[in-house]
């Protein structure tokens, strides 16, 4: 254990990630995808919205992200913030 704080949203993810029963490296990953979007939103990834989310996809794909990346970085996206898919009509 370190002494560095953790984040309440980091903590939740970490501890959730481990009732489902992620491994390390599946939790180090989707950690690291959040951190990446919230550099990208400029705030807690919890604030975001669908458009936010689909933004942060079109800037991947246009840095030539692998489709494989950008699904796992989606997947881990919706994991953590559970509103971000489409609304229906």
């Amino acid at each position: 254990m370190t002494d560095q704080a953790i984040s309440p949203l980091r903590r939740r993810m970490i501890e959730d990630t481990s009732i489902r029963k992620f491994t390390p490296g599946t939790q180090y990953t989707y950690v690291r995808f959040v951190k990446e979007f919230s550099i990208f939103f400029g705030r807690s990834p919890d604030k975001a919205a669908f458009e936010d989310v689909r933004r942060y996809q079109l800037h991947l794909t246009s840095r030539g992200i692998s489709a494989f990346t950008v699904n796992a970085a989606m997947t881990a996206l919706r994991f953590l913030v559970p509103n971000i898919a489409p609304r229906s009509r």
